[in-house]
């Protein structure tokens, strides 16, 4: 195993990162901008080494200034975590030239899951059902046009390169697209460097599930059941439990075989998410794979007992992997919720000084912490503050701890989506099971309006 590796990454996923090896007496070295100097996980770590301003691309997105700590500390290996530099292919291919293990799949699948067009003509080589779509990038808004006439509309529009919803929108006629197009196409060449575009027939109201997977160096892979993760807003999850509410035992397998046929098909090593977009007769569609930790990741946790950071750097240390599909079993049930600091009414971020923060405590209850109580929530990262996780013996008893849980949550000095996510989850259609990525559009945003 790695005696002491460095985590690219900040916030509540460095921490955590950092617990797991802490267990496994592997030492840590956490990189920080100024921004985060005060951050809990710098702290935690075995070392700590500032690498630059706040804005990312002065630090965390500093390949060279990262690899020089890396190597200047003696750490064998990087860890990611996610986003950021997480799915860059270049930083994977460059910590492995530099003579470093990179805690993910290899380059190459990371630039090929990474480009959605690439990725969907792999997934239907692999025999995992892709959405009706282009092939490849739409080149014009008279081609796009031309293409949703085709598939009839709405469509949806899409980044090749996108994630987080950036560059992404539902259109329903020609004016919509034709004013869509331009505008996400220079959103995607900003956020990501490629301004390609493509085009799918639009799944209204589906769930977003997805499924977990682990793979080591030699071809062994199993999954650990799905996440529901369809509560959304703009584009972005907010609450994820594990299992789905509503999937079937029969599709519950189909899904995961279909995960495991593109892990076999990849070549894949490591862990990875498939998600898929799933309709009100369990059809299920590719939607993108991520080739790295996920935000929700505990939840998976919470119901297999098993630690994914742990089982990724195995992997990455050559080990086999000790998981057999067979002895996977799913025990209870898990909710994370994101607590952002952001209006709850707008969702807009709302940075500033977190004067007060209490944490609930009881049994289930687990915490992933970015930032503590009297410290600053930046401008210049995404606003999370936690996640509060819960875990229950069966969904219900899940929905009373974490309402419990909430209630018991305090937050003072800076707005936060606390009233937001109380409102989610004891509305009667989310305890019904009706979880589909339309319900902050449809049950939450008209209760703004009466108040």
């Amino acid at each position: 195993m790695f005696k002491k590796i460095l985590i690219a990454n900040r916030g509540e996923i460095a921490s955590r990162i950092i617990r797991t090896c802490q267990r496994l007496n592997i030492q840590t070295v956490a990189v920080y901008s100024e921004a985060d100097q005060s951050a809990p996980y710098v702290q935690m770590a075995d070392e700590s080494h500032l690498i630059g301003k706040p804005r990312v691309n002065e630090s965390y997105l500093n390949i060279d200034k990262i690899l020089q700590v890396a190597k200047d500390s003696g750490a064998e290996a990087i860890h990611p975590g996610y986003g950021l530099l997480s799915e860059n292919a270049e930083f994977a291919k460059r910590t492995e030239e530099a003579g470093l293990t990179f805690i993910g799949p290899n380059a190459d699948v990371i630039a090929k899951m990474g480009d959605k067009i690439a990725a969907r003509a792999e997934m239907k080589a692999a025999g995992v059902p892709i959405i009706p779509g282009t092939e490849d990038a739409v080149a014009n808004t008279d081609d796009a046009k031309r293409i949703a006439a085709e598939f009839g509309y709405p469509v949806m529009l899409k980044a090749a390169a996108g994630g987080g919803g950036i560059g992404m929108q539902a259109v329903y006629n020609d004016e919509e697209l034709e004013k869509a197009f331009e505008g996400n196409s220079k959103r995607a060449q900003a956020f990501f460097g490629d301004g390609k575009m493509f085009i799918e027939k639009l799944i209204e109201h589906p769930r977003h599930i997805e499924i977990q997977v682990l793979a080591d160096q030699r071809g062994n892979a199993v999954h650990l059941f799905e996440r529901e993760c369809s509560i959304q807003r703009r584009h972005q999850k907010v609450v994820e439990e594990a299992p789905s509410p509503v999937l079937s035992e029969k599709t519950r397998e189909k899904m995961g075989e279909s995960a495991l046929k593109a892990v076999s098909s990849l070549g894949y090593s490591n862990a990875g998410t498939i998600e898929f977009l799933v309709d009100d007769e369990e059809n299920f569609y590719f939607l993108e794979m991520n080739t790295r930790l996920q935000v929700e990741h505990p939840v998976t946790e919470q119901i297999t007992g098993i630690d994914l950071v742990e089982q990724q750097l195995r992997v990455a240390d050559g080990e086999h992997l000790s998981i057999q599909q067979k002895d996977l079993i799913i025990d209870g049930h898990a909710i994370e919720v994101r607590i952002y600091a952001e209006d709850p009414n707008t969702f807009y971020p709302s940075p500033g000084k977190l004067t007060k923060m209490v944490l609930p405590e009881g049994p289930g209850v687990r915490h992933e912490l970015a930032v503590e109580g009297d410290s600053q929530v930046t401008p210049f990262y995404d606003p999370m503050i936690a996640k509060l996780v819960i875990h229950g013996e069966n969904r219900e008893d899940a929905i009373e701890r974490l309402t419990k849980a909430l209630h018991e949550y305090e937050i003072e000095g800076i707005k936060c989506n606390l009233t937001m996510l109380k409102r989610v989850v004891t509305h009667e259609k989310f305890k019904e099971g009706e979880t589909k990525t339309t319900f902050v559009e449809n049950y939450y945003l008209p209760t703004l309006t009466n108040h």
